[in-house]
């Protein structure tokens, strides 16, 4: 059993891992840094309130007991953040400082929630996918014991704020017509935070199939859904 700290708790696919963790008798305790509080109360969760995203790298050593395994679902969107270059700063910047620090702290397995399609042709002219990459790469090059990418397609699932509202609905009814289709464009939030805990158990547990290994929508589903339900 370990200690695992979670930073983007509040989103929608963070509030999913938290929830998946508290659960899991496989961490004993489980710690959180963000802005606003998680809804989920648990006594071996232990919530950090931190306005400051400047701070929250820093916070990571000062945690007691030090997590072994750090999951990181911190994501914003161009509009909330209020331009491109803020959401640079919170999708790029911080979360691989975020993984510097954890690196720095000893952290032993590191978990980051990214994008389908952050590698495909034309990935080099979209800045969202150029943010994700950039912070893919710079994990790999920290060399952790194990690090895991998840990157699940569109995010489905109620959220307290719909990024996309319409396009959302449509991939939430695609499962009427065609639920392999479905699975292929988009898994819910639900299934990416439960793949996300699992892959980060076989991690801790040396049964990844590799030090770096990366979850697509297919490895998703597998472990988020269908050997959960076994």
């Amino acid at each position: 059993m370990t200690t695992a700290a979670v930073f983007g708790c509040t989103g929608a696919v963070g509030s999913h891992i938290l929830s998946t963790l508290l659960e899991s008798d496989a961490f004993i305790s489980v710690k959180t840094i963000s802005r606003r509080q998680p809804k989920v109360q648990s006594p071996k969760l232990e919530a950090i309130q931190e306005a400051d995203t400047l701070k929250w790298g820093g916070m990571i050593s000062s945690l007691s007991p030090k997590p072994s395994t750090v999951f990181n679902a911190v994501g914003t969107t161009r509009a909330a953040a209020g331009g491109i270059q803020n959401q640079w700063k919170i999708d790029h910047d911080l979360c691989i400082e975020n993984a510097k620090v954890a690196k720095e702290a000893g952290v032993k397995t590191y978990v980051f929630v990214s994008s389908a399609g952050t590698r495909g042709l034309l990935s080099g002219y979209i800045p969202y996918s150029k943010m994700k990459v950039g912070v893919e790469d710079a994990i790999k090059e920290l060399d952790f014991e194990h690090a895991v990418i998840i990157r699940p397609g569109a995010i489905l699932g109620e959220r307290e704020t719909p990024k996309a509202p319409f396009f959302e609905k449509v991939m939430g009814s695609l499962h009427k017509i065609s639920p392999w289709l479905q699975d292929l464009l988009g898994q819910d939030q639900k299934i990416i935070g439960r793949a996300a805990v699992a892959a980060a158990r076989l991690a801790q547990d040396n049964k990844a199939p590799s030090k770096y290994w990366i979850l697509e929508s297919a490895d998703i589903i597998k472990y988020g859904r269908d050997e959960w339900n076994e």
